[in-house]
C-alpha cells in the first residue's frame, strides 16, 4: 500500500524572519547611494573632502548647494526652462516612439513567419553586446552624413532602435498563444487590429519595463554629446557643465544628482510592478 507523503508548504518563524532579514540587509544595500547622494547634496564644502570622509553623517546640515545651483542657472545665457523643455521634448517623443517601433517590430518578429525572421532575432541579441560608446562613432558618422548634427534627431533617433526593448517585448509576445491569433484571423481581424487591440494588453507589463528604460536613458543625456548648439543642449548636459567647473562646485554637483535622479525614480516607482514579472518571462535575471 503505497502513502503518499503530504509536503509541508509552510515555513517556520525562525526561516521567515532569517527570509526578512536577508531582504532588508539587501534592500538597505541597494538604497545606500540614493541615500548617500541626498546626504552630499546637503553638506557645506569643507565637510565635502574632511578625513576622514563621512558618508552618512552632517554635522551642519545646509540647502546652500540647491540655492547656488539656482543661482547659476538663472544667469544662464539661455534661459533654464528652455534646457528644461528640450529635455522633456527629447525624453517623451524618444520613449513613446521607441516603444510603439518595439513592440510592432516585436509583434512581426514573433507571431509571422517570414524570411529571415531567425537571422533578425539574432541581430537584436547581437546587438545587445554593444554597448554606447561602442556605437557612438558609427553613429556620429550616419547622423553627420544625413545633416542631423545639432537637431533633435541626433539624440532621439538612435533611442528608438534600442535593442533592449524591443528584445524584451519580443520575449513576451513569443508567449501568446498562436490559437487566440487565430481565432481574430478568423473573427475578420486585421494584422494592426490583433496587435493592438490583442498582443499590446497581454504584453503591458514588457512594453511598460521598456518605457522606464528608454525614459531614463534619455533623461540621462542618452545621445547628448551630437548636440552642441546651446539652445539645443538638454537639462542633464547644462547641469553636468555647472557642476563640472571646479572642486569649489562640488556640492552642486551632489545637488544636480538628486534632481536628475527624481523623474526616473518617480516613472519607476509607477511602473515597478511590471518589471519582475517582465524578467522572468523573458529570460533575464
Amino acid at each position: 500500500m503505497q502513502i503518499s507523503k503530504r509536503k509541508r508548504i509552510s515555513r517556520s518563524k525562525t526561516g521567515d524572519m532569517i527570509n526578512f532579514l536577508y531582504l532588508c540587509f539587501f534592500g538597505a544595500f541597494m538604497v545606500l547611494p540614493f541615500v548617500y547622494t541626498i546626504v552630499q547634496s546637503i553638506k557645506p564644502l569643507e565637510e565635502l573632502f574632511i578625513y576622514p570622509p563621512r558618508f552618512f553623517w552632517v554635522n551642519r546640515p545646509t540647502i546652500d548647494n540647491y540655492l547656488m545651483l539656482s543661482h547659476l542657472t538663472s544667469n544662464l545665457w539661455v534661459p533654464f526652462g528652455r534646457y528644461l523643455v528640450n529635455s522633456i521634448i527629447v525624453t517623451i517623443s524618444g520613449t513613446l516612439l521607441h516603444v510603439f517601433a518595439a513592440s510592432m517590430a516585436a509583434y512581426v518578429l514573433a507571431k509571422n513567419i517570414f524570411p529571415g525572421r531567425k537571422l533578425f532575432s539574432e541581430l537584436i541579441i547581437w546587438a545587445l553586446l554593444f554597448t554606447g560608446p561602442v556605437t557612438a562613432v558609427p553613429q556620429y558618422v550616419l547622423m553627420a552624413s544625413a545633416g542631423m548634427i545639432n537637431t533633435f534627431y541626433a539624440m532621439i533617433l538612435p533611442a528608438i532602435s534600442t535593442p533592449l526593448g524591443l528584445f524584451l517585448i519580443q520575449q513576451n509576445m513569443l508567449t501568446i498563444p498562436n490559437s487566440i491569433i487565430e481565432s481574430a484571423k478568423i473573427d475578420g481581424a486585421g494584422t494592426f487590429r490583433i496587435y493592438s487591440r490583442i498582443a499590446v494588453p497581454i504584453v503591458k507589463p514588457a512594453i511598460l519595463t521598456a518605457t522606464i528604460f528608454s525614459f531614463q536613458a534619455l533623461w540621462n543625456g542618452a545621445n547628448s554629446s551630437f548636440v552642441y548648439e546651446e539652445s539645443l543642449k538638454v537639462l542633464p548636459t547644462i547641469l553636468s557643465q555647472i557642476a563640472t567647473s571646479g572642486i569649489a562646485r562640488a556640492g552642486v554637483g551632489a545637488a544636480v544628482s538628486v534632481l536628475l535622479l527624481i523623474p526616473p525614480v518617480l516613472v519607476f516607482l509607477m511602473m515597478q510592478s511590471n518589471v519582475m514579472e517582465t524578467m522572468a518571462q523573458s529570460g533575464i535575471k
